[in-house]
């Protein structure tokens, strides 16, 4: 590889449509030469289930936040790409494209690019994505500190939903809320652009042109005084001591199907139950009324998109697989209502980092 491959970040809070947008890009062939490493948070991976592999170069990186342990993992996730890639055993790529979750600071994964000198001899930063929902937006940016450095860090912000704002005066009141956390980034809604390989492609990322705060983020500071707390239902081990959001997940896994009524009732409560403390779900359902189908659910905050068929399983397993983050409140009452409605499930699947030797946990990724 003689010219470094172009490295894209795309970021944005939980819900605000990076699988959507991954999804038009793949679709239409723009990443058909591109390797995609999606981080994933919680123990059991739904993610990279719900991207529609139109190239096989899908690389998941699971249970992690992307900012310490994990952040090792990446590293070693692009030196074995790069390794692959100059031993041909995969195609030439031209681009790696790298998903953060939702609940990641960006700046750990850039600060790690920047300062790892073999892989920046490889690899060139070209730019960061970043994804804001126009429903939730100026409420997740007011909350949640990942929320806004996700923004201030940005090249491009695309601005997800905004067919669902009816006043424009909440898209007016967003759009001002980013510009006093980034002046610089251009703003692009989401449903207008097209999805070609010019949308995650930036250009090299240009420090100088950064807020002065991002450039703190990335130089010297103590990496560990702005990553968020996470604690994860029966993950002890897993626990950072890092202060910030105290936000929680649990994973639901039940085997067999279920009546779509089952889903609808526990969507219901769940509502009920979470309130405002409902940041995400995302879900894998196996229905008694089509089981060779399955039913994608999605919530984010207090919307709650219909629920959607997919054509087929993507992988060899069936049943269902929920993952519900949330921003305090009970996770017992969210456990006692699914054992209720669905019968005897299984409730936090083992962490994916404890099933193999390889921290990489590489899904879906073909050896050529």
């Amino acid at each position: 590889m003689n010219e470094p491959v172009p490295v894209s970040i795309l970021t944005g809070f939980l819900g605000a449509g990076k699988t959507t947008l991954l999804n038009r890009l793949l679709n239409s062939g723009s990443l058909s030469d591109c390797a995609v490493i999606i981080n994933e948070f919680g123990s059991v991976s739904l993610d990279h289930l719900l991207v529609e592999q139109a190239n096989e170069n899908i690389v998941e990186l699971p249970d992690g936040c992307v900012c310490c342990v994990m952040r090792g993992a990446l590293v070693d996730t692009l030196a074995d790409l790069l390794d692959r890639a100059q031993t041909r055993r995969i195609p030439r790529l031209s681009r790696i494209v790298i998903e953060t979750t939702g609940l990641a600071d960006p700046s750990p994964v850039l600060k790690a690019l920047m300062g790892h000198p073999v892989l920046m001899g490889m690899l060139r930063l070209d730019g960061v994505i970043a994804l804001v929902d126009a429903v939730n937006g100026s409420m997740t940016l007011a909350k949640h500190e990942e929320a806004r450095r996700q923004v201030a860090v940005a090249d491009r912000i695309l601005i997800s939903k905004t067919d669902l704002i009816a006043d424009d005066a909440v898209l007016a009141t967003l759009k001002a809320d980013m510009r006093a956390l980034n002046p610089r980034a251009a703003f692009l809604d989401m449903s207008d652009v097209v999805a070609d390989k010019g949308l995650v492609s930036c250009g090299p990322y240009n420090l100088s042109e950064k807020d002065d705060a991002v450039r703190e983020w990335l130089g010297e500071k103590a990496e560990h005084d702005h990553a968020p707390q996470f604690e994860h239902d029966h993950h002890a081990h897993h626990h950072h001591d890092h202060a910030h959001s105290h936000i929680q997940t649990i994973s639901l896994v039940h085997d067999g199907a279920v009546s779509f009524g089952v889903v609808d009732a526990f969507l219901g409560q769940l509502r009920a139950i979470a309130g405002d403390h409902l940041l995400r779900l995302k879900g894998l359902v196996e229905t008694m009324e089509h089981p060779e189908r399955p039913l994608v659910v999605h919530g984010v905050q207090s919307l709650f998109h219909p629920p959607v068929r997919l054509e087929r399983w993507p992988d060899s397993s069936r049943g269902t697989r929920m993952v519900v983050i949330m921003d305090g409140g009970s996770l017992d009452e969210v456990k006692r209502t699914f054992l209720a409605l669905f019968g005897t499930p299984q409730i936090d699947m083992a962490d994916h980092a404890a099933l193999s030797d390889n921290p990489l946990a590489i899904a879906g990724f073909t050896v050529r």
